[in-house]
């Protein structure tokens, strides 16, 4: 069973994320609660998946992330929110978060996303997609991704390109005729190369870098490589993408 906390300073919110995730057999909602009492409701629920409305007037959804992301046993995080929060994105997406959903978001996809994040994927809303691509390229410095993905061995930028297309690690295993435990030691080291990335980060690098087709699969080598390739395409824009485990 998949354990949910829902933190959101909305009674309505809550109630309405609670009522959808309650049609899935295989997931409960443990907590429901605002900012305020946050941290020390997971703390006591210990859930598996935390959704977090990035913006609350008590206390920031920011702040409430950075606490999360620091317990011990930190929950998978995901991000609620609107069109008119996006200056929030990109801090979010550096603080740790693995999911960014609209509060408006589909029930079937956020019960898909949910189980994404529980499985140790990562998932971005295709309408928040452009605005966190943007403002992550924004403040990180695109010549030292340039220079890390050329460092990369042949193999690694295949991977890298089957996390830009948001494949899981038993996928991605299955493409390339590999065991798990190898896709997982070359996702280790894909991201480690990256400077520390999470499967999110990674899978916006591999989209600006040309990595991956508008279909989300992995481009031949030497295809359309390169930056300048439009952002916001593969596997970054489906409310499920880049799943799997580190």
């Amino acid at each position: 069973m998949i354990r949910v906390a829902v933190v959101d300073d909305e009674q309505l919110v809550r109630s309405g994320l609670r009522m959808i995730l309650g049609t899935a057999p295989d997931i409960e909602v443990v907590a429901d609660c605002g900012g305020g009492e946050a941290v020390a409701t997971v703390r006591d629920c210990a859930p598996d998946v935390v959704l977090l409305d990035i913006r609350m007037p008590d206390v920031d959804g920011l702040t409430v992330l950075r606490a999360l992301r620091g317990a011990p046993r930190p929950p998978a995080v995901a991000m609620l929110t609107t069109f008119d929060a996006n200056e929030y994105l990109a801090a979010a997406l550096r603080g740790g978060a693995t999911g960014f959903l609209l509060k408006d978001t589909d029930p079937e996809q956020l019960v898909q996303a949910v189980r994404t994040l529980a499985a140790g994927g990562s998932v971005l809303d295709p309408g928040v997609t452009r605005a966190v691509i943007g403002g992550y390229l924004a403040s990180e410095a695109e010549t030292t991704a340039a220079e890390a993905i050329s460092a990369l061995t042949p193999r690694e930028r295949e991977v890298l390109a089957h996390l830009g297309a948001g494949l899981a690690n038993p996928q991605i295993a299955e493409r390339m005729g590999l065991a798990p435990s190898t896709v997982k030691d070359h996702v280790r080291a894909v991201l480690g190369k990256l400077g520390g990335l999470n499967r999110v980060q990674a899978a916006i690098i591999a989209d600006r870098a040309g990595l991956v087709t508008a279909q989300g699969k992995q481009r031949p080598p030497g295809e359309g490589q390169g930056h300048g390739q439009g952002a916001g395409t593969g596997g970054t824009s489906g409310a499920a993408g880049a799943g799997g485990s580190r």
